[in-house]
């Protein structure tokens, strides 16, 4: 890198007024740092502490600058830039707007705001809101939805072997032969199979129950989107009865609008308190095959019902077979903040607790229904 490529990094980094650089910028070096200037440039202390810049009181105007943003800077770089601007200028009641929603680069921290927003928002916002959810919504299904349906597809297999299948195509060939290298027979050059496996693939009995239980507080906003997107997956599965409940102080069950995550979103509620005890009691009334039922409660654990009863009923779901998952959040933004002794109780009851990026659910489902051990996934996401 030249001396004159450094100086002028270092003079966007820093954004002028006697920075030290002595480097001048011009075309759209200049318009990208006008764009930097009126989001970083506008508080206190910030880029030689310059005062006077902002994006304005309006939503064309910001509209105009998220069209700037968009221009010079590459997608994840505007949807942090997006996110900066809502939560350091407070342009919050901006989304309100239409034309501030047919602006803005779509992604799940929007479509969280938005939602907090929902029951705000004026009628001739509320298309714009829904398609801002709607493309949001789409690409996480295409990104997670192929992955999702082979892996636990593939783990579901797998749960139905069984060492007398009924005719010649639902033997697993590899699998028998893999079961029967010990009986192998040189001189024929041949396995003698003392032992079939095969996978019930054409089986529609319901194998497993799956109950997600999500926090819809305001700070598992993600968490709540990218749950809705893996019910609507794991309920087009046919082996699995998938339910979902959404929670507070008071309890949501979603469920019959699984088949439309968008429709299920807008059912939420974020905000409010938090009363996990309450909706672990919801959803233990949902178990009728304990085995069989994976329960995934989403949420930061930060309780605001009665603390015992949760430990209490949760040990007897433990107990009664019931695998339980803690998720202190489903999404990619890091390590959250949770509520630790809630999270060493759970860990005590032998019910992991952990938090998982999206990428990674599917496999953790799998190991699931395959009653394997999720210690790698706690490992992995600690």
């Amino acid at each position: 890198m030249t001396d004159t490529e450094r100086l002028r990094r270092w003079r966007l980094v820093l954004g002028g007024d006697d920075d030290g650089t002595g480097a001048t910028l011009t075309g759209d070096d200049a318009r990208m740092d006008a764009a930097l200037y009126k989001l970083y440039g506008s508080r206190p202390g910030g880029r030689g502490g310059r005062r006077g810049a902002g994006l304005g009181d309006s939503a064309p105007s910001v509209a105009r600058w998220l069209g700037d943003v968009r221009t010079y800077f590459p997608t994840p770089v505007v949807r942090v830039m997006q996110r900066d601007a809502i939560e350091r200028l407070d342009l919050t009641r901006l989304l309100l707007e239409p034309e501030m929603l047919d602006a803005v680069e779509p992604d799940v921290h929007l479509v969280g705001t938005l939602l907090s927003l929902h029951r705000l928002l004026p009628d001739r916002a509320r298309e714009s809101a829904r398609a801002v959810v709607a493309r949001v919504v789409a690409d996480l299904e295409r990104r997670l939805a192929q992955r999702t349906r082979s892996a636990l597809g593939g783990a579901l297999d797998r749960t139905a072997r069984t060492p007398r299948p009924r005719r010649p195509a639902e033997i697993d060939w590899g699998a028998t032969i893999r079961a029967n290298l010990r009986h192998y027979l040189p001189e024929h050059n041949t396995v003698i199979p003392e032992r079939l496996v095969a996978y019930g693939r054409r089986q529609q009995a319901i194998k497993r129950d799956v109950i997600l239980a999500v926090d819809q507080s305001g700070s598992m906003a993600a968490s709540l989107v990218y749950a809705s997107v893996f019910g609507a997956v794991l309920a087009s599965l046919r082996s699995l009865r998938t339910s979902l409940v959404v929670f507070d102080t008071s309890v949501v069950d979603l469920t019959p609008d699984l088949h439309d995550p968008v429709e299920l979103l807008f059912g939420a509620r974020l905000g409010g308190g938090t009363d996990i005890n309450r909706a672990v009691a919801y959803c233990a009334s949902l178990v009728d095959r304990p085995d069989d039922t994976i329960l995934v409660l989403v949420s930061d654990l930060y309780e605001g019902g009665v603390r015992d009863e949760l430990l209490q009923r949760i040990a007897r779901l433990t107990a009664s077979g019931v695998t339980v998952i803690a998720l202190l959040a489903l999404s990619d933004e890091g390590t959250p903040a949770y509520d630790t002794e809630n999270a060493a109780a759970l860990a005590a009851l032998g019910v992991p607790a952990f938090a998982c990026t999206p990428d990674r659910f599917p496999d953790l489902m799998a190991a699931a229904i395959e009653h394997r051990d999720l210690t790698p996934f706690t490992n992995h996401n600690t």
